[in-house]
């Protein structure tokens, strides 16, 4: 089976971007080369997104799609004509993500947002968390774990510095 992993960047009072969906605090941080992307994103083959999260990567990254050579899904509640770099998802989250876990294949990586985050975590479906911790308390924003009924026990896998950031890699024990 593949697992279904979370890799994103957070403050360290746990938001991952201003309530004016911002990001840069985290720019703002010297880290070290690209602070592991590159060797991550190798070891995913199929990329998750939320709409929200789409829209705002639509609007702010300039040139090409980030994730032209990956399998792209969107989640959305809208029905949305695919196009040439992801197609749009309006089916139940949990079958759906349980079918692509059971295909071959390399990881699977939650890019965002929160409330797509939430729905994998409630349905259990998230297998490994990889936080890279920026040096900045924000206040305010947009957190990465949403107030809900649900608790995740995790494993230390591993950590890594990256200049100011650190990086926790965490198994879930579901």
């Amino acid at each position: 089976m593949r697992n279904l992993v979370l890799f994103i960047a957070t403050s360290l009072d746990g938001y991952i971007a201003t309530k004016d969906e911002s990001l840069d605090w985290l720019f703002k941080v010297e880290g070290e080369g690209d602070n592991g992307y590159a060797k991550f994103y190798e070891t995913v083959d199929t990329v998750l997104i939320g709409k929200k999260t789409y829209d705002w990567i639509m609007k702010h990254e300039t040139g090409e799609f980030p994730y032209k050579n990956k399998e792209c899904y969107v989640f959305t509640r809208s029905p949305i004509e695919d196009n040439e770099n992801v197609r749009f998802i309006n089916d139940d989250i949990t079958s759906f993500t349980n079918e692509l876990k059971n295909q071959e294949g390399k990881n699977i990586w939650i890019v965002g947002g929160g409330e797509l985050l939430q729905s994998f975590i409630k349905e259990k479906l998230v297998d490994e968390i990889i936080l890279t911790i920026a040096p900045t308390v924000i206040g305010n924003g947009i957190p990465l774990f949403k107030e809900g009924d649900y608790q995740l026990d995790l494993t230390l896998k591993g950590t890594k510095n990256y200049n100011q950031f650190i990086e926790l890699h965490y198994g879930v024990n579901n």
